[in-house]
């Protein structure tokens, strides 16, 4: 009888199981073959590319592009450390300022405290582009366009951190900080020993979306970085496309060059997100 009950049991969740595994098969393939495409591509010759009938392999298997890159036609390596810089420097930016400013909404007790948080939250219903002209006329006042200041430091006032750790911190136990100040630590040394090595998760999730949000950005570098040797690498890239034709491989192989690093930056990185995704939860 027992045995009986069981398979009942365990054969539809075993359907459920692999509908659910195939939903995921789907998933990762729609993300993963754009990828491969791109790489494959990326090793074809220009004739390859538009060739009819269309060959999936490379054929013949040529690194021609990557050979263009490294010749210095183009500062793609340039292009590829000015993206660097000024997306670390945002992401210090943004870690500090965030972490400060949520600790105070999620743990300080001060006068119109939800009045600013709920001036800060609605900062992000308001469409980015409508701080596009205000955030170019104060860059081409402080003399700053032209330069990785322009790309790094306005990006860094986004609201987003501030929410997104003030939740982290709102869902910490309180008992931890009043232990600490039964012990008699202030709210600084609160802050900076106990709470935020607590926060590495939140802090390492915050880092790279804030890295890859300022290392994806096209639209706001074209207009403050007008030399062609301190373009950013996503603005840079559109110039690998001539005026009346494309070469598709070699803007393949320039975008396979910007995803290595973002690659590398999520493999440190994934434990720490993942315990993120699993230990924050929306409250207060």
């Amino acid at each position: 009888m027992t045995t009986l009950t069981v398979r009942r049991v365990s054969g539809p969740a075993r359907l459920r199981r692999g509908a659910l595994y195939a939903v995921l098969i789907i998933i990762a393939l729609t993300i993963i073959l754009p990828l491969i495409w791109i790489v494959i591509t990326s090793f074809k010759t220009d004739s390859d590319v538009i060739s009819n009938p269309y060959s999936i392999l490379p054929n013949p298997f040529s690194a021609d592009a990557y050979r263009t890159l490294a010749s210095g036609q183009q500062p793609i390596f340039r292009w590829l450390a000015n993206s660097f810089v000024a997306a670390t420097f945002q992401t210090v930016i943004v870690l500090v300022t965030a972490s400060m400013g949520a600790y105070a909404l999620a743990r300080l007790d001060f006068a119109g405290k939800k009045f600013i948080f709920g001036l800060i939250i609605g900062t992000l219903l308001v469409p980015p582009v409508i701080f596009l002209i205000p955030n170019y006329l104060i860059v081409q006042n402080l003399g700053w366009l032209d330069t990785l200041w322009a790309v790094s430091v306005p990006g860094a006032a986004g609201a987003f951190g501030i929410f997104f750790l003030r939740q982290f911190f709102v869902g910490l136990p309180t008992e931890i900080e009043e232990a600490a100040r039964i012990d008699g630590a202030g709210d600084i040394r609160i802050f900076l020993q106990i709470l935020l090595p607590l926060a590495k998760p939140a802090l390492s999730t915050l880092a790279i979306l804030t890295f890859l949000g300022n290392w994806n950005d096209f639209l706001w570098p074209i207009y403050v970085l007008l030399s062609p040797e301190n373009l950013t690498l996503q603005p840079g890239l559109s110039q690998l496309q001539g005026a009346y034709s494309t070469h598709f491989s070699i803007v393949m192989a320039g975008a396979v060059l910007a995803s290595v690093p973002v690659l590398i930056l999520f493999s440190l990185v994934q434990k720490q997100i993942v315990e993120s995704v699993a230990s924050s939860g929306v409250k207060g």
